[in-house]
């Protein structure tokens, strides 16, 4: 089953190293890992997808990242109600003949070209994760040059009761 799980985290040198080596280490698979500053000085905020065969895993992830000492809060926000966002960037190889095709399939998708050159263009789309993947099937057809992708980053919407939340530490970072 896949998960998405979030960390607030210190934002101190060496802390993604130590928790993906701890994830690594427990043969936990890493779908897609971001990170970035929260709206608190010296806070940080992950987005985990994982893979894993059952609740027990989960439980036991769930455990060893609040072993971990820069982990302040982790929630699996799964269940809940979210709103998760992936960014891609796919250069398709194009000619003066094709960016007008190109053009129509990408529109529907919200997508823009950022980067032209002669014989290819660079998209930009953001969204849902099945919304990227539509997409980049639409595309293959014209040769994708390259891909690349952020992975999910989530969070759940609006207030929720923190059911699946653990706090580790005595003290609210907010």
């Amino acid at each position: 089953m896949r998960r998405i799980i979030t960390a607030t985290v210190q934002n101190r040198s060496g802390v993604l190293n130590r928790i993906t080596g701890m994830l690594s280490k427990r043969q936990f698979n890493i779908e897609s890992i971001s990170v970035g500053a929260s709206d608190v000085e010296g806070i940080s905020k992950m987005t985990f997808v994982v893979e894993m065969s059952d609740s027990q895993k989960l439980e036991q992830l769930t455990k060893q990242l609040n072993k971990q000492i820069d982990v302040l809060k982790v929630s699996d926000i799964t269940d809940n109600a979210i709103v998760a966002r992936e960014l891609a960037l796919i250069k398709v190889s194009s000619n003066s003949q094709l960016r007008a095709e190109i053009q129509g399939v990408i529109t529907p998708f919200r997508a823009s070209v950022i980067d032209v050159s002669k014989d290819s263009l660079i998209i930009q789309v953001t969204g849902k994760p099945e919304k990227v993947d539509a997409l980049i099937t639409l595309l293959r057809p014209y040769g994708i040059k390259d891909l690349t992708r952020t992975g999910i980053t989530a969070f759940t919407r609006g207030h929720q009761p923190d059911q699946q939340v653990t706090n580790i530490n005595s003290f609210s970072i907010l």
